[in-house]
């Protein structure tokens, strides 16, 4: 990848980037919770971007990756608000949004506030209002007193934490109790061996978008993380054909 580069925000974060200019829709990717741009998917993205010609972003938010940040101060409004700065910052008109597990939420919250300068979505494992139905009674009951809560983590050694003020504002931009106004084109691609977020939750998704161009795309075998060999190939082959449909959006 090509070498880091950083936005300063005003009240100090440095969010750190990766930019290739080419030809829009730009591919901006949103990885998942406690990620960054340093994943399968997102290398896979990137390199799939610079033999096509187009011009991708790659981010890590604040308190993740490359970031400056304490993760306990993250929230889904801070993050979103990081991901407009830097679309702004990279003088983009014209973007499809691709969002991994959580990313597949802050890309909903993105699309708007960017509005028309999102010309499409591809979820890949989206996890919109993980806080409601990833968490228990219990669980929910303890970040509202204000504590932490520590789940087991298949990823790693060190436990999964969720902290009050993401869980607060979380619940206070879930998305699919209600309508969810983006209109252009959507691809979904879930694993239905997901342990993580259950594949009903992008059938959910479908249904709340008000998009009348949804296609959901489900893999039998597939786990959270969809990073095997054929489930970057799909997911290459869907956002080729989600970005050809978009471009003939921004074309009309």
């Amino acid at each position: 990848m090509d070498s880091l580069a950083y936005l300063d925000l005003a009240d100090g974060r440095r969010i750190a980037h990766r930019f290739r200019p080419g030809t829009a829709p730009a591919l901006v990717f949103l990885p998942g919770y406690m990620s960054d741009m340093g994943g399968t998917k997102a290398q896979a993205l990137w390199d799939w971007c610079g033999a096509q010609g187009r011009a991708c972003l790659l981010l890590d938010y604040s308190g993740c990756g490359a970031s400056s940040g304490d993760f306990a101060e993250g929230t889904l409004t801070r993050w979103c608000e990081e991901i407009v700065a830097l679309v702004d910052y990279c003088g983009l008109n014209a973007i499809v949004l691709a969002g991994s597990s959580m990313g597949g939420w802050l890309m909903l919250l993105a699309a708007e506030a960017l509005g028309g300068r999102v010309a499409g979505l591809v979820g890949i494992a989206p996890a919109p209002d993980f806080t409601e139905w990833g968490r228990d009674a219990a669980q929910q009951a303890a970040l509202a007193r204000g504590e932490v809560v520590l789940e087991d983590n298949p990823y790693g050694p060190e436990p999964t934490p969720m902290y009050p003020a993401f869980w607060a504002d979380g619940q206070a931009r879930r998305q699919l109790g209600g309508t969810i106004g983006f209109a252009g084109p959507v691809r979904l691609i879930h694993g239905q061996a997901d342990a993580d977020v259950p594949w009903q939750i992008s059938l959910r998704l479908a249904e709340a978008l008000c998009s009348d161009d949804v296609q959901v795309h489900l893999i039998k075998c597939g786990d959270h993380r969809l990073s095997r060999d054929a489930d970057i190939a799909l997911l290459l082959t869907v956002l080729a054909d989600l970005v050809e449909t978009a471009a003939k959006g921004i074309a009309g």
